[in-house]
């Protein structure tokens, strides 16, 4: 009786042919043959086949190529193969199975890819040889002959042959196997760069929904906004997290207008907490200190009375360079007047006051003469000129030795915040020009947040502070983090903040609209005010600094116009730009009567 079996081919791989065991009889039979057989292999003859030992070796080399021929065929000819080999057709097992491979390589009239010379026959000894592997199982019980009652599952004894590899661990056809194995398999395959394109995209699409006003479809692109951040890592997935929770915030509001949540700061204390920390993650406080404190130190030579007034004193941390510089200064330092600006305290407390007791400790530890003065403003354009002016700087009194006040303006992240306001920057301009300052420091961030439509503003700050996140993040891993160390992580509450603000928020309550360096330039010059070069001594002495810095091979410091920009890699971030009160113009009718 003839012994039939189903042939499967699973995605092009190898093709196996398994005979199960039916009866104790049939099995005695074959294994008799094969004892006859004398040097036909056992465990081979137990399954019908009749292979020699001597001949193992050849007959795995026509085994390979039979399968590399049937890929190329599939390659070329899917249909045809899939029909001649896996139809319902049943096909009877050979006994010669050499000669039966020659007839299925010649049939499939695909000469086969050329392989290595096979190793000369071992002995048969040298084999550990098991039954043939079938993988995957057939999705349909086991046939034997054509009647379908008697479909018979396979025997233990059966799925424990089929698990085991019938040739050498270290021949291909095992490695082919595995492989056909995994590739059958369903296998649902992430990919981190597809699935960040979808997250911009996604975030794109929602921000335009928002413009257009369709709720509708903005709120099932910040659902998928949510599934698909959770595939990436690092800075995209933090900067895709704040923009989302900023979207959702605009098209849920989950709070009253005008109440309190991450459009308006609920704790000046909680925001000046975040600010110390941004400032020791990063260099970019650092510089901005450091270049205005230059500025001011360079425009401040020979004076014997100098005059800072701050526009955002928070915890002082810029002046303690400068304090250090001046009393270092040939002949002495000068006299030191600081007035420092900030907003009122929730529990009333004078922390102002406190900022400048800690200054006027270490000027005295240095012998630098000394004098404070904290006013507290809800707006910089509550401030008045005369608030700012000494009683003596106006020569209306002092001491005959003493000279009017050398003053200096600055600004740090502050007057973006007047843009939301109509006038207030114009008002504020016009009292700092009345004080007739030497110099004005101007820190701002290099970015467009303040024009054209929510979706243009909405893409110039994914890109703006993507590029921040990613400076973090190559700070932390210049210095070997693993983790996110507490200043890295209220840095980045400190950014989202902002995000919030400035894709959450409208009318007043958006105070972050950011201009970039050509726009302040047109602003100062409309009010009045002319720029003043930046030293190429600030331009070296901030790269070094920089180069101080964990993780300073991405920063780049650029001069632009005698302005000075801090950026990473490419990408400037913030700048500092320096001014002083124009000239008055000169009458035209006395000019030319002058020539």
């Amino acid at each position: 009786m003839k012994r039939g079996h189903q042939d499967t081919l699973h995605g092009g791989g190898c093709w196996y042919a398994v005979a199960p065991e039916t009866e104790r009889g049939k099995r005695k039979t074959t294994m008799g043959a094969s004892e006859e057989g004398g040097d036909v292999d056992e465990l081979l003859a137990a399954l019908g086949y009749k292979v020699r030992s001597s001949d193992m070796a050849d007959v795995a080399h026509k085994l390979e190529q039979l399968e590399m021929a049937m890929v190329s065929s599939a390659t070329t000819n899917d249909d045809a193969l899939l029909s001649h080999l896996a139809s319902d057709t049943v096909h009877y097992n050979p006994s010669d199975l050499s000669t039966w491979v020659d007839s299925i390589l010649s049939e499939l009239n695909a000469p086969p890819p050329p392989l290595p010379t096979p190793p000369p026959p071992p002995s048969a000894d040298a084999y550990d040889l098991k039954p043939l592997p079938a993988i995957p199982a057939p999705a349909a019980p086991l046939v034997l002959g054509t009647d379908p009652q008697s479909e018979v599952a396979p025997s233990p004894r059966d799925r424990k042959r089929m698990k085991v590899c019938s040739s050498p661990p270290s021949s291909s056809t095992t490695t082919d196997a595995a492989t056909s194995a995994a590739a059958a398999l369903p296998v649902v395959v992430v990919d981190s760069q597809e699935a960040g394109i979808r997250l911009v995209h996604a975030l794109l699409a929602c921000a335009e929904a928002v413009q257009q006003d369709n709720l509708k479809a903005a709120d099932a692109l910040v659902k998928q906004i949510s599934v698909l951040a959770t595939s990436q890592g690092g800075a995209m997935r933090k900067v895709a997290g704040y923009f989302a929770e900023a979207l959702a915030r605009r098209i849920y509001r989950p709070q009253p207008r005008g109440g309190v949540g991450c459009c308006s700061f609920d704790s000046v204390a909680f925001d000046d907490m975040l600010h110390m920390h941004f400032y020791e993650s990063c260099p970019f406080l650092k510089f901005a200190h450091f270049t205005a404190n230059q500025a001011i130190l360079e425009a401040f030579a020979g004076c014997r009375r100098v005059h800072v007034v701050d526009f955002g004193m928070r915890q002082g941390m810029q002046w303690p360079a400068l304090l250090q510089a001046l009393a270092l200064r040939p002949g002495g330092p000068p006299s030191f007047r600081l007035t420092g600006i900030g907003p009122p305290q929730p529990d009333n407390s004078d922390a102002l006051q406190e900022v400048g007791w800690k200054l006027a400790q270490l000027a005295e530890s240095i012998r630098v003469d000394f004098r404070y003065r904290g006013f507290v403003a809800a707006s910089l354009a509550d401030l008045e000129p005369y608030m700012l002016l000494d009683q003596d700087a106006d020569g209306g009194g002092g001491g005959k030795d003493e000279e009017p006040e050398a003053v200096a303006v600055n600004s740090v992240f502050e007057l973006h915040r007047l843009l939301a306001r109509p006038g207030a920057l114009e008002k504020v301009l016009g009292t700092v020009r009345a004080v007739r300052p030497r110099i004005v420091t101007v820190v701002e961030q290099e970015a467009n947040h303040n024009g054209g439509t929510f979706q243009e503003r909405f893409t110039e700050a994914l890109h703006y502070y993507s590029t921040i996140f990613d400076s973090l993040e190559g700070g932390a891993a210049a210095v070997g983090a693993d983790d996110v160390g507490p200043d890295q992580a209220l840095s980045e509450v400190y950014l989202g903040r902002q995000i919030c603000n400035v894709v959450a928020c409208e009318g007043a309550e958006r105070t972050e609209r950011h201009e970039t360096l050509a726009q302040w330039r047109g602003r100062m010059d409309r009010a009045g005010f002319d720029p003043v070069p930046i030293g190429s001594n600030a331009f070296k002495q901030a790269s070094m600094l920089l180069a101080l810095f964990a993780g300073g091979d991405g920063y780049r410091v650029e001069e632009k116009d005698g302005c000075l920009t801090l950026g990473w890699h490419t990408r400037p971030l913030i700048a500092t730009s320096a001014w002083r009160v124009a000239a008055p113009a000169e009458d035209p009718l006395s000019a030319s009567a002058a020539r």
